[in-house]
Order: structure tokens, then C-alpha cells, then sequence
């Protein structure tokens, strides 16, 4: 197991000399126009993800991911590769289909066109009708670029698009040490919002709003600001790294039960040595990672191997610009997407995935900040709105943190409709904000970072 090493493309998240200071604007979270400029300067240059490659197993298996008006499907090919192609008929834009699937062929169901996995036509009625000669071999569907990392697979609109692993760097060289092509989808949730897509993106760049929206967090992770590390980094990704240890600052009364003393017990760590609750926190921390570093094997956690102490113990969390974060620890990954409505700009999607990895006898998960385990099996999607949350039944989400976060849309969204809208003062822990937006700008300029 190695040490952790600062990674030299990242910059201190903290130092707003890395800024330029761009205002933030009220109208680039509710204007058609503002909408339009993304779709043509971002959405279409970006890399999506489309899925797990566990949903490609054999050949036929395919993956539609549609993101507003666009639709694409990824098909595993019967040599093992993946082939993505626009979700609709070279003959007259009809979609071929609606969800992912495993098929032998796509066939239009308006005019009868078949397509082979790769999206070559390959038949079609009355072919000796077509003056300029017949299609086959001359019309075929046309192609995305596709690529995977992580156990996921991912696709670009952009013929110009960097490489998929130099869109990420240096992401994919910081959670090297993860096998995360192992792990398991366990709870994946769609929701459907009332707010604009950048509401999430400005909360999943700061942690300053967790010690009042997500109390359940302290408890195990130390989220102060002066004891994390804020990274930002030239392709717009940016992540804090927070220490998997209770908060000095933020403690459970006295008298009630401390998650913290779960922690330990699970690695045969007696909570009850420790003199005082600072020993327990500093010390237990240390003792942790000493011995997950002892026991990995005997506990079954096979997926330790590689991992350093900071895999082992702290939360980073990480986000993947311009929608895509990720939560990771040494047991799992919960991923949170949201993508915009397709024509409304004060609408989103939020979709929600837990993943862990499986572990020989356990049959439950519960991940770092949650209360209730969920099944470790794939789970199947779950669809819904949030209503003003009424729409929300499911027990594993009632007082999540993302839970939290969804019933704060309504208030901020009316904020930036108010006269009373300010520009943001933000504090140094917020930069990130801040950065993300000066990315979005070079984006909507012309100019993406890291091209």
C-alpha cells in the first residue's frame, strides 16, 4: 500500500488568485437563451456517461442514454467492442428505441429499416423503389465516439473532443487505486426537479452548506475547512478531501449514540479504550487506518489491495464538470448526475447511483452518511418526482442528504428571481463555485479549458 501524493496538476481550491472573478449572473439559471448557448457550446462538445459496462455483457446488450432531445445507443459488438451510434433511422429520423435492452438487430418500427449492431442497414422493404439506388450500403446510422473508465461507459457528440482519459485527467490517475469497474450498482433513482441543472453544480463545489443542510455528516466525516483539502484542476474538475473521522467542532450530544463507534467496532477497534471523545477522534482515526491495513484480506475486502490510507479512511468528493460527482470511500461510490430538462431551463433531472463493492457473506450496504441498507444486488431504476416532496416514498432517501438538498431547489430558485438577488460573497471554501462558472463561461465562449 502507498502514500498519498498531492497530484501535480492540482490547484489549491482555497486561493482565489486562481480566479478571475466572473459575476455570476441571476438569468443563467432561468434564460431560454442562456439555455441554448449550453446546448450549442457544452452539451454537444462534453463526454456523458451512458451507463455501467455491466449492463454490456454479451453481444446484442445495448445502453440508450437520452439527454434532452438527443438520444444515443451504445451496442456491444459480437468482437467484444462498443459501438455508439444517434438513436434514429437513417431513413426518416424515426427512434428505433425507447429503453436499453439486448437486441440482434435495431429495426425501425415506422418503415421497416434494419440496422446491424455497428448501425449498418442491412435490409429494408421494396428495396428496387429507390431511384438513387438502394440504401443498403450507402446509408448507415451515424456514429458517436465511446469510451470507458471506471466501469462506466461514457460517449461524446464531439468529433474534437479530447481523448475521454485527457477530458478526465488527472481523475482517472487519483482513483487509479479503486477497481471501480467492480463495483455494484445497489440503488439507482431518477428524480425528476424544479430548478435549473446549476443549482447542483454550484452545491456539489462547497461543503460550507453541509453543517447546516446535513447535520448526519459530521458525525463521521470532519467537514471543517481547516482541515480539508480543496483541489481544483485545468479541465474543470475540482474535489475536497475531508478526513473520515468525527468533526472537533460538530458533536453528537453528549449521551447519544456516536456512528463513530460502528466504524471502529466493524475493524475489531474497542470505541471504549480512548479517554476522551478528541482521543477517540484523532487516535481511533489513526487506528482505523492501521488496522484496515491489517485486515483487508481476513475481512474479505479484496478491493483494499491497492489503496493507500487516504483511499482507506478519508472522503474525497469529487466533481467531474460540468454534471457528474462522485463520493468515494474504500466500500463504494455514490455518483449523482443531474441534467437539464429538454426545454424547460428551470427543470432538471437528478439521478442517484450507490455502488459498492461485494464483499463474500454481506447481503447489506449502508453507505457513509446514510441510515438505511439497501440489498447488495443491481438494483433496478426507480423513477419519480419530487413533488415538493411528496413524491418521495422511498425510506433509504426520506432525510438523506440528498433528500436534503432536493427540498432546498424551491427556495434558491425563487432567490434567483428576486430583485433582491445579489451577487454571490463568497468565502475561500466556496471558490470552487466560483471556478466552475468561470469554466462554464470559456465553455459558452468558445474556448473549453484544457483544448
Amino acid at each position: 500500500m502507498t502514500d498519498p501524493i498531492q497530484h501535480p496538476m492540482a490547484m489549491d481550491g482555497k486561493d482565489i488568485r486562481n480566479l478571475r472573478g466572473d459575476p455570476i449572473d441571476a438569468e443563467r439559471y432561468f434564460s431560454r437563451d442562456f439555455m441554448k448557448q449550453e446546448w450549442d457550446q457544452l452539451w454537444t462538445k462534453i463526454w456523458h456517461i451512458a451507463g455501467r459496462e455491466s449492463q454490456l455483457e454479451e453481444a446484442g446488450d445495448y445502453l440508450v442514454h437520452t439527454f434532452m432531445r438527443e438520444s444515443v445507443i451504445i451496442a456491444k459488438q459480437h468482437d467484444g467492442s462498443l459501438k455508439g451510434m444517434y438513436n434514429v433511422c437513417a431513413h426518416r429520423a424515426q427512434r428505433l428505441v425507447w429503453d436499453s435492452g439486448s437486441l440482434d438487430q435495431f429495426f425501425c418500427p415506422y418503415h421497416g429499416w434494419t440496422f446491424d449492431l455497428d448501425g449498418t442497414l442491412i435490409d429494408l422493404p421494396d428495396r428496387d423503389d429507390y431511384p438513387q439506388g438502394d440504401p443498403c450500403g450507402k446509408v448507415n446510422l451515424i456514429e458517436v465516439r465511446v469510451a470507458t473508465w471506471g466501469g462506466f461507459v461514457w460517449y461524446t457528440m464531439d468529433d474534437d473532443a479530447p481523448e475521454l482519459l485527457d477530458y478526465l485527467a488527472p481523475l482517472p490517475d487519483l482513483y487509479k487505486n479503486h477497481p471501480m469497474e467492480k463495483l455494484l450498482r445497489v440503488k439507482w433513482v431518477k428524480v425528476d426537479l424544479d430548478c435549473n441543472w446549476k443549482f447542483w453544480s454550484d452545491n456539489f463545489n462547497e461543503s460550507y452548506h453541509t453543517r447546516t443542510a446535513h447535520k448526519q455528516v459530521a458525525p463521521t466525516i470532519d467537514q471543517d475547512h481547516f482541515t480539508s483539502r480543496y483541489e481544483m484542476f485545468p479541465n474543470g474538475h475540482a474535489r475536497i478531501i475531508q478526513m473520515g473521522r468525527p468533526s472537533l467542532r460538530d458533536r453528537v450530544p453528549a449521551g447519544e449514540h456516536h456512528p463513530f463507534d460502528d466504524v471502529l467496532r466493524a475493524w475489531d477497534i474497542d470505541p471504549d479504550q480512548y479517554p476522551d471523545y478528541e482521543t477517540k477522534a484523532m487516535q481511533g482515526w489513526r487506528d482505523l487506518k492501521d488496522a484496515k491495513k491489517r485486515l483487508w484480506k481476513e475481512k474479505g475486502h479484496l478491493h483494499y489491495e491497492h489503496m493507500n490510507d487516504e483511499d482507506l479512511t478519508e472522503s474525497p468528493f469529487t466533481h467531474c464538470f460540468p454534471n457528474i460527482s462522485f463520493g468515494t470511500s474504500a466500500d463504494g461510490v455514490a455518483l449523482f448526475r443531474w441534467e437539464p430538462h429538454p426545454t424547460d431551463p428551470e427543470k432538471c433531472v437528478f439521478d442517484y447511483w450507490v455502488m459498492t463493492y461485494p464483499i463474500e457473506g454481506e447481503e447489506s450496504y449502508v453507505g457513509r452518511t446514510a441510515t438505511v441498507a439497501v440489498d447488495v444486488k443491481e438494483a433496478e431504476l426507480e423513477h419519480m418526482s419530487y413533488d415538493g416532496g411528496k413524491g418521495i416514498t422511498d425510506e433509504s432517501l426520506i432525510d438523506s442528504v440528498v433528500y436534503q438538498d432536493w427540498s432546498l431547489n424551491a427556495g434558491q430558485t425563487e432567490g434567483w428571481h428576486s430583485r433582491g438577488y445579489q451577487e454571490p460573497y463568497m468565502a475561500a471554501q466556496e471558490s470552487r463555485v466560483r471556478k466552475w462558472h468561470e469554466n462554464l463561461n470559456d465553455y459558452l465562449a468558445g474556448n473549453p479549458p484544457g483544448r
